[in-house]
């Protein structure tokens, strides 16, 4: 942890993380602070990068998307340009939630969703044909054990 969060400043971030629409005058009262200053210190959190942005966590599944499936893909070169044009290609594929670059065996991890297998299907003939793609495996969710987006803030 950065020296210059102190307690308050980590106070703030747990208390976003557990709910980013929170009101100021609320969060103020759970880190114990008046209004004014939270929101200054949430402002510099925010103009520091601590706080990227604030989303709405949707349910896939209610939206239609049952299918969850990790992609492990091998590229034929590992080349700047050529995982360039891989992150470029991953990026502009809905279906693709995230898109990880590891080391070793497995040059990226992808998590992926879809309405149903014969549609991930066709994205997995896509994605065997995007550039620089060696092999694709593919691993299917059962369950899901567990989903924490969030950072620990031990002190």
């Amino acid at each position: 942890m950065p020296a210059r969060l102190d307690a308050i400043d980590r106070k703030i971030l747990t208390e976003l993380q557990a709910d980013g629409r929170i009101t100021n005058v609320e969060l103020a009262n759970r880190v114990g602070i008046s209004a004014p200053p939270c929101l200054r210190r949430v402002r510099a959190l925010e103009e520091a990068g601590f706080i990227k942005g604030y989303r709405g966590l949707l349910d896939e599944k209610k939206l239609g998307y049952e299918v969850t499936v990790f992609a492990m893909v091998h590229l034929a070169s590992q080349a700047e340009a050529d995982l360039v044009a891989f992150e470029d290609f991953v990026r502009a594929q809905p279906l693709v939630r995230e898109c990880w670059m590891l080391s070793g065996e497995i040059d990226f991890v992808l998590k992926c969703v879809a309405p149903d297998l014969k549609t991930f299907q066709a994205f997995v003939e896509k994605l065997t044909s995007a550039p620089h793609v060696r092999n694709v495996k593919t691993s299917l969710v059962l369950r899901q054990s567990k989903d924490a987006a969030i950072v620990p803030m031990e002190e």
